[in-house]
């Protein structure tokens, strides 16, 4: 079974991905460069990197606009079933 320190440590990694992902975009729409695509930002953010990603948004302020809600879902989305994995990870862990 998946160690629950080892789960937690690729959400961590994960989510300074997503987190410095959101935050390179967020530069690059400044800057009138080329985008990273939003489907990446959105798989990103789902698996793994969801926290990351919802502080991204709130932060940098990136991807708020009413325009962007599936943002909003996905990454609260992720934030979900990434807490869910954890608890139960920490409920059935072998002692």
């Amino acid at each position: 079974m998946i160690s629950v320190y080892i789960f937690a440590a690729f959400l961590a990694i994960m989510s300074v991905i997503t987190f410095a992902l959101y935050s390179s975009d967020k530069k690059k729409a400044k800057q009138g460069q080329r985008r990273i695509p939003e489907k990446t930002l959105l798989l990103f953010s789902f698996f793994g990197g969801a926290i990351g990603g919802f502080l991204a948004m709130q932060i940098k302020r990136h991807k708020t606009k009413a325009e962007h809600w599936y943002f909003t879902v996905v990454n609260l989305l992720g934030v979900a079933w990434q807490v869910a994995v954890l608890v139960v990870l920490l409920i059935f862990r072998p002692f």
